[in-house]
């Protein structure tokens, strides 16, 4: 796994945490609720390519 992608889904969830608190704080649940699935959902997004590398590597190891 590259060092790139740590920081890219870290630099995400400093994103998401800093907007639901201004959201949080300013009255809007709703928004801030949806802008932390938002978050997720990219952070999936970028991680699920990564699994499916990993899976192919260890079926390779083990020659399955």
């Amino acid at each position: 796994m590259e060092v790139d992608l740590i920081f890219k889904i870290a630099a995400i969830g400093i994103i998401v945490a800093v907007l639901n608190q201004i959201l949080s704080r300013s009255g809007r649940d709703e928004y801030a609720m949806i802008t932390t699935m938002a978050g997720i959902v990219i952070a999936l997004m970028m991680i699920v390519p990564q699994i499916s590398n990993l899976f192919d590597y260890i079926k390779d190891v083990f020659s399955l």
